[in-house]
């Protein structure tokens, strides 16, 4: 996937979940981030960045923030990003050949992010986008996610009723150790990644190249339960 119109910017403070104050060619411009986690490890005063200009007039913010530079890691913290690159990735082959590729797929009490056919089952894939990282070692969530618990607990119910079931973590950054489910951070949802691996679920996670203005999935990484 390909960004348009991106600046290199100084970030300065984010008073919300949903704007930051960045400092783009020496004016303090207000931003919006692309990522209502915390990302505390990331957005630290003075880390450089880099953000997309919109020209649309009825924007309240001319910018959205994509990227954060993260000592010699740049990593994309853009929320919607996994899923483009998720669905670019299996239009590729990504997971072999697939048809009926299809968005959003509701299944019983879930909406999963993709459904497919693969070797005749019909299967259900889930993206989840990772930006914690620590010492070169990813983990997911950076904060409590009943959504991802529910998630989980729907592709394990899918498996025993016969689909197809997936996990994608979509690590959105490169040359990481490996990926670990965040235990100390939600418990709940380490143990329902557990359960879904133990009945069936594929877990997989994929780095990814990423440039200021792209990124696109990569290389498989080894996942520690």
């Amino acid at each position: 996937m390909k960004y348009e119109n991106m600046v290199r910017g100084t970030f300065l403070a984010r008073p919300n979940r949903f704007i930051a104050h960045i400092e783009i060619d020496g004016k303090e411009e207000i931003c919006h981030v692309k990522n209502t986690g915390r990302c505390r490890e990331l957005l630290t005063p003075g880390a450089t960045v880099w953000c997309q200009k919109s020209d649309n007039p009825a924007r309240k913010t001319k910018y959205d923030l994509i990227c954060v530079q993260k000592g010699s890691l740049l990593i994309n913290m853009d929320s919607q990003a996994p899923n483009i690159a998720a669905r670019e990735w299996l239009m590729a082959g990504g997971l072999g050949q697939i048809e009926d590729l299809k968005v959003e797929y509701t299944h019983g009490d879930s909406r999963f992010d993709f459904s497919f056919v693969k070797d005749g089952k019909r299967c259900f894939l889930e993206v989840k986008g990772v930006t914690l990282e620590n010492d070169g070692v990813c983990a997911f969530p950076d904060a409590p996610t009943q959504r991802g618990v529910k998630h989980l607990q729907g592709l394990t119910a899918a498996v025993q009723a016969g689909y197809g079931a997936f996990v994608l973590f979509v690590v959105q950054m490169a040359d990481m150790k490996y990926l670990h489910p965040n235990d100390d951070t939600d418990p709940a949802f380490g143990a329902a990644l557990r359960k879904a691996s133990e009945s069936g679920v594929s877990i997989l996670a994929m780095d990814c190249a990423v440039t200021p203005d792209s990124m696109a999935i990569r290389l498989p990484l080894l996942i520690k339960l």
